[in-house]
């Protein structure tokens, strides 16, 4: 029960005060934007370069850490994908978009503060091996399925349609943060100094990112309310909180997986959602009522299946 209290329960009254005051009125919906675009565009990227850049990258990138996760999120779209097809009959942009939320777990606002919280600072660093390769993998994968799907019967080339996804994927800021971080870690490894003062910029802006961004996401949340479809979006929940984590942690017992890694990687997978499936869906016109429902539910759900997660881990 502590855990729920000590862990859980202040990340979430951040995120609830955000709702709370977007749903009285006190903070308007362009104050909001103004401050997810800083989120977002900026501070959460700062972050993520900081991150990349102090990371060691020849001990987090392993196989045991990283195939148990993204073998979870592509079984957990796999799942969402042909639920929606076979299941609910629904057009096939819908179905990519419904597989994309089962697959999208939001690893950085929710996943780094809950698993900060439990473990502390010093156990992030399997959390940003993953996000390393996040955000790009599933923006690639996403964009990728849904682009072919799109020109189905068109007669586009394929290299036409994958060239679209990438530019599409390498213009993301979260993307950019990641790249920024990987080439400053590699240029400090070939002997390149930052002066101090860059660093201390830096991090005044990262210590901002995960306050403003869990904030913000309240009040995003306040405006996705459900709206039917009711049985998708339960089955878009069970996928992401559920189906993706539990396939994390068999595939960690299998592949010899460390209690840190272990941690680190079910942890980020039992994550409800990020905004950004939502966003997806949006661009696409697709799904988007699933999208956003399944976003709202599993975020206020994820407070107790985290809870499950933090009982079974070691």
């Amino acid at each position: 029960m502590s855990a729920l209290f000590t862990i859980i329960v202040p990340v979430f009254l951040v995120i609830g005060f955000g709702y709370l005051v977007s749903w009285r009125g006190w903070f308007s919906e362009s104050a909001v934007d103004g401050l997810m675009r800083f989120a977002q565009n900026f501070a959460v990227p700062t972050l993520l370069f900081a991150s990349m850049a102090r990371l060691n990258l020849g001990n987090e990138f392993r196989g045991a850490l990283l195939l148990p996760f993204y073998a979870g999120a592509f079984a957990s779209y796999l799942a969402g994908w042909a639920g929606a097809k076979y299941l609910f009959g629904r057009q096939p942009q819908d179905c990519v978009a419904i597989g994309f939320v089962c697959l999208f777990s939001n690893s950085l606002l929710l996943g780094i503060p809950i698993m900060e919280r439990a473990y502390g600072a010093e156990a992030l660093a399997g959390n940003w091996a993953i996000l390393a390769i996040h955000s790009p993998t599933m923006y690639t994968f996403g964009i990728t399925a849904m682009e072919f799907t799109r020109a189905r019967g068109t007669g586009q080339s394929i290299g036409r349609i994958a060239l679209r996804a990438l530019t599409g994927v390498l213009r993301t800021p979260l993307v950019i943060g990641i790249l920024c971080g990987l080439g400053m870690n590699l240029l400090t490894h070939a002997g390149l100094v930052m002066p101090e003062a860059f660093w201390a910029a830096v991090d005044m802006i990262t210590r901002a990112a995960l306050p403003a961004a869990l904030f913000g996401l309240g009040g995003i949340l306040y405006r996705y309310r459900p709206e039917g479809d009711m049985a998708a979006i339960a089955m878009c929940c069970m996928c992401s909180l559920f189906l993706h984590p539990a396939i994390t942690f068999g595939m960690g017992h299998v592949t010899g997986l460390d209690s840190a890694g272990m941690r680190s990687a079910v942890l980020t997978a039992s994550m409800a959602p990020g905004v950004n499936a939502y966003l997806f869906a949006n661009i696409y016109g697709a799904a988007r009522r699933v999208a956003a429902s399944t976003v709202l539910i599993a975020t206020m759900g994820s407070i107790l299946s985290i809870w499950m997660w933090l009982a079974i881990l070691p």
